[in-house]
């Protein structure tokens, strides 16, 4: 049992190390030599990227934060597959899957290498629902951007988003974990942009092409 936690707490940890990489700090600094927490949002996810740095950096920034939150649940299942039949309970696949993904969004939006700060942890949450299910993904994915196509608003965007995964979640008949998972990481996403709730209820969010 001791092997099967240290071995657990060990996967769960790569995971919050991918999460943590810094992504859009590490281009900010690159094409722009600044910090990007220092400008726009104080983000470094894409959007603050995009009115920050640019629409290239921001593309990239996306694809890799998404990528990072694939790999994180994508070294979990590797293992399971890989390792033989004993190593860990089958059936705790499902619940290290969600603890790596959980991990995975913490690590984005608080980096160890960046004193606990980050970004909001959608593009990588993206990332981990395209490997639990592309299904639930594709229409989290479909809710962002009708929301974004009619209100131009990134954030009220990924608030829809979050609150579309859980639905999606319950309506495809997803595992228990999945769906805790869906549960307390759509109401993180949502904690995380409390200021841009307060600004969205004043009128005052930027759209797209607006600055922050």
């Amino acid at each position: 049992m001791v092997v099967y936690f240290a071995i657990s707490a060990l996967l769960i940890l790569t995971a919050y190390l991918l999460g943590s990489i810094p992504t859009g700090y590490i281009v900010g600094r690159y094409l722009k030599g600044i910090d990007i927490r220092e400008h726009g949002s104080g983000s470094t996810g894409a959007t603050n990227v995009l009115r920050t740095v640019g629409k290239s950096a921001a593309i990239a920034v996306l694809a890799i934060d998404l990528v990072k939150g694939l790999l994180a649940l994508a070294i979990v299942n590797l293992f399971y597959y890989f390792s033989p039949s004993q190593t860990l309970p089958v059936d705790w696949h499902t619940w290290l899957i969600t603890g790596a993904a959980l991990s995975a969004i913490i690590g984005h939006s608080k980096s160890i290498w960046l004193n606990f700060s980050g970004g909001k942890s959608v593009a990588t949450a993206l990332g981990i629902l395209l490997v639990m299910n592309p299904a639930v993904a594709l229409g989290t994915l479909a809710s962002f951007g009708i929301t974004l196509s009619i209100s131009r608003i990134v954030s009220l965007s990924s608030i829809c988003g979050a609150i579309a995964v859980n639905i999606l979640m319950v309506a495809l008949n997803q595992p228990p974990a999945y769906s805790i998972f869906a549960i307390l990481a759509g109401l993180y996403v949502i904690l995380r942009h409390r200021t841009n709730i307060q600004r969205l209820v004043a009128g005052i969010e930027p759209k797209i092409g607006q600055a922050s």
